[in-house]
């Protein structure tokens, strides 16, 4: 993205006017800024609670240089790579460069270092250019073969088993030539890669040794040849790390002649910057290409959390005799748990949790074919049978490679409880404005062993008993230290609760986990269902 306001606004979600929006609930909806100050630019924290950081190391204001790595004090969260034009690619900077050299006379020769220098400054101009790809790329070796005063050029980019392939080939004045026809010296192409260098030959009779010797280049009578490998820009600021660490190899610029050459220093420098210029474009068209293939994937995963979302119970209904409140909050886009609850007949409703082992979008397909199984519940039909078909189908299904715990509840109108547990956490009774945890008794998860049988439980509720279910993601949520929130906070939040309305009891208990987990990444999905059962004759209180 472009930095064109100041300040340019960056957090979660669009609706506090952020330039860039990031799709992580764990980054704050004010995060950060960067300003203009004096023809530079600032990082500012502007409410990120873990903080801001750059290059690893925390600020509050910081001047951005080219390269900076911007993050939010999460390991599994986005990074922001700043790129500037302050790195010598930029017009003014070019000039100077240039013009500090010795012999850097651009009235010199008719004027034709001057007019090879404007040729230099309208490439600079193109890496920002809105014109399709493959036009820029074609008028910036137009520009190199100009300067050189080449027969031809060639752009090769590297597939994806690494080996060189041409992209574009060029004659003298701008013509097109087919790339199949155009053999480029493998040796000169060689030495450039292994030494990561230009290789810039005037005359190849007085060259190395091995160019002379080269069959192509004997072949094709070349007598100059330039090679300019093109590298991706480094992603730090660190000089060290540049001076050590390349950048992915993008692409290379190979021009060659039947004429001996004889470049000038500013000839030089400018076809060192013509192929900074070349990398610049490739590299923001990779970066581009990139940033549209995570826009797709990221439209995907929206797709599958409208989907999941969707099938989650909405504007949850109170049964006649039953009350029920539930939230859930993936951890990613899509997640691994769900609840659900549902009539069966006039006289019994059905309410039910899972937690499929994993996250993201593999969990969300198996918790969605979960969720289409169990619903079945509905039709009245026995739930034991249900369970071992569902566990013999994941296991018999390895490469699905998921299981999950399961618990599940039918309750009546005279408070009969019949439930099954396949291995998810015990949920908790609010009872009399004590919590006790009566649902140890329970089985496997569905999917993890495939001998596994299933079987109901019977349990008598009394009016205005209250059960919550949760999945691990609340029990295990840590803090910084990497303390987790456990069973036994919850039991504590809800001691004496026993009259609090349902939509308090989730309250309290998401505010409670907020607080804990303040400056934490979580793992896990978040999953709260309250459950009350009041016999008809009470009403509609809950």
């Amino acid at each position: 993205m472009r930095i064109t306001d100041s300040p340019f606004l960056i957090g979660r979600g669009g609706d506090t006017g952020n330039h860039l929006q990031l799709n992580d609930r764990r980054i704050s909806r004010q995060c950060a800024a960067i300003v203009t100050e004096g023809g530079r630019y600032y990082l500012e924290d502007r409410g990120q609670r873990l903080g801001i950081f750059v290059n690893g190391e925390k600020i509050d204001h910081r001047p951005l240089e080219n390269g900076d790595v911007i993050t939010f004090g999460l390991a599994d969260s986005y990074e922001i790579t700043f790129r500037s034009s302050a790195n010598g690619t930029a017009i003014p900077d070019m000039f100077t460069l240039i013009g500090k050299m010795p012999d850097a006379d651009p009235t010199a020769a008719g004027g034709s270092s001057l007019s090879k220098l404007n040729l230099l400054l309208e490439a600079s101009m193109l890496l920002h250019s809105r014109l399709p790809l493959d036009s820029v790329l074609a008028t910036v070796l137009d520009h190199a073969i100009s300067v050189t005063d080449a027969d031809r050029g060639l752009l090769l980019e590297p597939d994806a088993s690494g080996t060189l392939r041409p992209r574009l080939a060029r004659g003298k004045a701008q013509v097109r030539l087919p790339s199949e026809t155009f053999g480029p010296s493998q040796t000169a192409l060689r030495m450039a890669l292994e030494q990561h260098s230009s290789i810039i030959t005037q005359d190849v009779a007085e060259g190395d040794a091995g160019l002379q010797a080269a069959q192509s280049i004997v072949a094709q009578q070349l007598r100059a040849v330039v090679v300019i490998p093109l590298y991706a820009m480094p992603r730090t600021s660190s000089a060290e790390s540049m001076a050590i660490k390349r950048g992915d190899l993008l692409g290379v610029l190979y021009l060659d002649s039947r004429r001996r050459a004889a470049f000038s220093k500013v000839e030089r420098q400018i076809l060192d910057a013509l192929g900074v210029q070349a990398a610049g474009i490739l590299d923001n068209a990779r970066m581009l290409e990139r940033e549209r293939e995570r826009q797709r994937f990221e439209q995907e995963l929206n797709i599958a959390r409208d989907i999941q979302q969707a099938l989650l119970p909405r504007g949850l209904r109170d049964f006649p005799h039953l009350a029920v409140a539930g939230i859930n909050l993936p951890c990613l886009s899509v997640g691994g748990d769900y609840f659900d609850v549902f009539p069966i007949g006039e006289d019994r409703s059905a309410f039910l949790i899972a937690d499929v082992s994993g996250k993201g979008l593999g969990a969300a397909l198996v918790t969605t074919m979960l969720q289409g199984a169990l619903s079945s519940l509905a039709m009245g039909a026995d739930p034991v049978p249900v369970f071992r078909h569902l566990n013999k189908f994941l296991c018999e299904h390895t490469d699905v490679g998921r299981y999950a715990t399961v618990f599940f509840g039918i309750l009546d109108r005279s408070g009969k409880l019949e439930f099954i547990n396949a291995g998810h956490p015990s949920p908790l009774l609010l009872r009399r404005g004590e919590v006790a945890e009566p649902f140890t008794e329970g089985c496997c998860p569905v999917g993890l062993l495939p001998e596994m049988d299933y079987a109901s439980v019977r349990l008598q509720l009394e009016a205005g008993d209250t059960l919550a279910l949760f999945s691990d993601g609340v029990s295990e949520a840590v803090d910084t230290k990497q303390e987790m929130f456990g069973v036994a906070r919850l039991r504590e939040l809800y001691t004496g609760q026993s009259e609090a309305t349902l939509d308090h009891l989730q309250k309290i208990a998401l505010d409670a986990l907020e607080k804990f987990t303040r400056g934490a990444s979580q793992a896990d999905d978040i999953t709260l269902l309250l459950v009350r059962y009041r016999p008809p004759e009470q009403g509609s209180a809950s």
